[in-house]
Parts: C-alpha cells; sequence; structure tokens
C-alpha cells in the first residue's frame, strides 16, 4: 500500500530491508529489539491480511513507522484497528509525518473493514497524548494488561 510522495515523505509498505530501519526506530522509543526480530516479525505478519505495517520514507531513509492489526470481536458488529507502534525520528517531528502515517494507517484499517481506530499512549508519553488528541482521538479509559509468561524476580 502506497499513498503516493506528500511533502518530500512516501508512505509505503514496510519491507524485510527496512528492518535495520524499524530497529532504529523502536529502540529510539524505548522498545528493545533488534533487526532480525523486527526481520521475523514483519515476515510473521506480511501473509495476514488483518495487520499491516507502513514506513514514512524521506530524502534521508525511514522517518517513521506504523504498526497496526485488528480482529473481530463479539462486543463489536465490526472490527476496531490497534495501532500497536506509532514512531517518527525524533529530528522529523512536527512536519507532519506522524499524520502522514496515521491517515495511512486509518485508509488501511477502512479498507480491512474497521469502523475505529485505536491507539494506547503509555503513562507519562505527554507529547504522544497531545498529538492523539490534535489528530482527533478521544480518551476512552484505562486499559489494563498483563503477561501471559512468568517473569523472575531479582533483588
Amino acid at each position: 500500500m502506497s499513498s503516493g510522495l506528500r511533502y518530500g515523505v512516501e508512505i509505503r509498505a514496510a519491507q524485510p530491508a527496512d528492518a535495520a530501519e524499524i530497529a532504529r526506530l523502536l529502540v529510539s522509543a524505548g522498545v528493545v529489539i533488534t533487526a532480525r526480530e523486527v526481520t521475523d516479525r514483519l515476515e510473521a505478519t506480511r501473509t495476514r491480511p488483518e495487520s499491516t505495517t507502513l514506513v514514512a520514507t524521506g530524502y534521508g531513509g525511514l522517518s517513521g513507522v506504523v504498526a497496526l492489526e485488528w480482529a473481530p470481536s463479539l462486543h463489536q458488529a465490526r472490527p476496531a484497528a490497534r495501532i500497536g507502534v506509532l514512531v517518527v525520528d525524533a529530528g522529523e517531528r512536527r512536519h507532519g509525518i506522524g499524520r502522514l502515517l496515521l491517515k495511512a494507517a486509518s485508509q488501511a484499517a477502512r479498507v480491512g473493514g474497521c469502523d475505529g481506530i485505536e491507539l494506547v499512549v503509555p503513562p507519562g508519553r505527554d507529547a504522544a497524548a497531545a498529538f492523539c488528541r490534535e489528530t482527533g482521538f478521544a480518551e476512552h479509559g484505562a486499559m489494563f494488561g498483563r503477561s501471559l509468561r512468568k517473569t523472575s524476580k531479582t533483588n
């Protein structure tokens, strides 16, 4: 999926060759991940029609990434898409790249049959929360999560 060139930025589907740059963006956002892990995860989601990963490319390589997935639910007639990753390179922020990624992600979700889109912002990420409000997201209460794997506690 490509939304064409706008403001010198192209939004397109992520490719395995993008793995190192995607890993760089994720690490800058505090995610511990290697390029090999990104490659494996891109491959695992590439053939799933209910997910997509898009990148923003410009004059100096990748400047942003958005990944989303959707699934039917029992309590809604149509699925809602959930953005799991939305990262824009720190040096490229405030240039509309996040909005372009969000627009492309929203289009992918609509094509996938979704009625809504969700983005979870971790506590303390005030700039990300402000971005969500500025782009039309409304707060819908708190979300809770827990690991499905045991973790060892070290003191």
